[in-house]
């Protein structure tokens, strides 16, 4: 999600140890002459109910959103793709990756952010007892004992990860990361209080509990109803935020999301229905904001469990699919059609859809016919699969289209199933499912983001696929010496996607919102995230 620059820079500072320093960072930008409300508090639905904020529990922009503007990691990423110090004042890479944190950096609640709580931090997202989803993204960055971890071999303390003393840290990796910096700026990396989860368990994300490191904590959780967030006073960099409380609501219900907008009970919407954006372009399109986005829609398919067993029929159901008309008519966004898993274009590199993508319609539907019989489906023996999707007018709405093309072009029955977003998770992550409805946002600006979920045994690899070839081509874009190498293993990975098919691509994403007029400092970066602390509130 960020520009192709940014590599670049971080390549050249890991080949030359360049120390870095800045004190200038991201935060609400009062252009001169704008009136400010008395009354700075902002209301956004956040789509859904979050699973939970512990933020080693969770994995979806549901729970990111708010754990974003609560916590603070080491580093942060720019729009623009430069690197920003947040906890971390500066670092350097001679050899080991060093960072100085901030002085004077505490907890909400006043007790000092040492370094030794960033060690302790990462040593509960690998061990395998927090069951973290992201507990493979340390192994995917190359810290040393990270991966073995995560698979139960090595004991947590000896994760690469050390405290030199209260404000120094130092990283050990096994070999160079090209994206280490991004990388280090995912929310499963800030840094949590070992003493109060120690304390409270489960129940330290409680509002009475809880303490945060970011520009706001947390104030109330109703369940199903709303999350606010108040300024957090003790934040480093408070003389520069401005809007006082933030309320995130769960609203699921696009058509009710809107309905509330208008009402004005809801200053941003979490996104923008699809039977209503044409005419919401047409009659306020000053309040429509359409943003690309570094994500991915795809169906899952459970690989472990027939048909799904079989890549036949796994690749018979992608080609059967008309991406181009969900993609146009079903959605008509901006999004476009799908048969990667990453992106066409993403950190510096270009990848190529499978040759079959380009075949007129009809051969690839001859194709996936032919696919399926071999397999032993047909007019006599039908398929028939349970398709999952979790509450959305917009998920219905495309499940219904996938369902009824296969059903046209291959006679083959999807069965509908709609659960609620934290119920669906749970049957994801317990292999309860035959496909399922999911999306994949960038973490940071390089196709391994994407391509890692389908690496044998990651923690997010929830298809149950594996290859041995799939691994080794990402085994060895992590050890290219330059951009163009890395691209011509990400591409035999994704060829090899496109024949195994363990998910569906469907569609490339763009970002929509209503915003109201007087909200300013609203800039979603590529991968779809926007923070409260560069916002305020016009006079209206």
């Amino acid at each position: 999600m960020k520009p192709h620059h940014h590599n670049r820079i971080t390549s050249i500072m890991l080949a030359t140890g360049l120390a870095f320093f800045t004190t200038a960072v991201n935060a609400a930008n009062v252009p001169e002459g704008t009136i400010l409300a008395d009354k700075q508090e902002l209301v956004r639905n956040n789509g859904s109910e979050p699973a939970s904020l512990d933020p080693h529990k969770v994995e979806s922009d549901v729970e990111f959103n708010i754990i974003s503007d609560m916590f603070d990691g080491l580093v942060a990423v720019r729009p623009d793709g430069t690197i920003e110090p947040r906890l971390a004042a500066s670092w350097e890479n001679k050899g080991n990756w060093v960072f100085h944190l901030r002085e004077g950096i505490t907890w909400s609640d006043g007790t000092p952010i040492t370094a030794q709580d960033v060690v302790w931090s990462w040593q509960r997202l690998v061990d395998p007892k927090t069951a973290s989803p992201y507990a493979s993204y340390l192994g995917n960055m190359n810290i040393v004992n990270a991966a073995d971890i995560a698979e139960g071999k090595k004991a947590p303390d000896t994760l690469g990860v050390k405290a030199l003393d209260d404000k120094t840290l130092e990283i050990t990796l096994t070999q160079p990361t090209a994206a280490f910096l991004p990388m280090l700026a995912h929310p499963s990396l800030v840094a949590l209080d070992k003493t109060l989860i120690t304390r409270f368990a489960e129940k330290w994300t409680k509002p009475e509990h809880f303490v945060s490191s970011g520009p706001y904590t947390l104030s109330k959780w109703v369940v199903n109803e709303r999350i606010v967030g108040k300024r957090n006073p003790r934040y480093w960099d408070d003389a520069h935020t401005v809007i006082n409380q933030v309320t995130y609501l769960p609203i699921s219900s696009e058509a009710a999301d809107v309905n509330r907008y208008r009402a004005g009970e809801i200053d941003i919407t979490s996104t923008v229905p699809i039977n209503q954006f044409a005419l919401l372009k047409k009659t306020m399109p000053e309040q429509l904001d359409v943003s690309p986005h570094l994500a991915t829609y795809y169906y899952e398919l459970n690989t472990t469990r027939p048909p799904f067993n079989d890549a036949r029929v796994r690749r018979a159901l992608n080609m059967a699919l008309d991406k181009d008309i969900i993609a146009g008519k079903v959605l008509g966004q901006g999004q476009r059609p799908a048969w990667l898993v990453s992106q066409p274009e993403i950190g510096g590199i270009t990848l190529k859809n499978p040759d079959y993508a380009s075949w007129p319609r009809e051969k690839r539907i001859a194709e996936a016919k032919k696919l399926l019989a071999e397999a032993g489906f047909g007019d006599d023996h039908p398929l028939s699969f349970n398709l999952l999707y979790n509450t959305s007018e917009s998920h219905q709405r495309i499940a219904i289209a996938a369902a009824s093309m296969w059903k046209k072009n291959l006679g083959v029955e999807a069965k509908l199933q709609n659960q609620e977003w934290k119920t669906m998770l749970d049957a994801k992550r317990t292999g309860n499912f035959d496909a399922v409805r999911y999306a994949w946002i960038a973490d940071y600006d390089d196709a391994t983001t994407f391509l890692n979920n389908f690496r044998t045994g990651d923690s997010s690899n929830t298809s149950r696929y594996s290859n041995p070839a799939y691994d080794e081509a990402l085994m060895n874009a992590a050890k290219a010496p330059d951009i163009a190498a890395r691209g011509r293993f990400y591409q035999q990975a994704e060829d090899l996607l496109a024949q195994d098919v363990p998910s569906i691509p469907v569609y490339h994403y763009v970002r929509a919102h209503l915003v109201k007029p007087w909200v300013g400092g609203f800039t979603p970066d590529r991968l779809g995230f926007y923070f409260t602390k560069d916002m305020y509130i016009k006079k209206h």
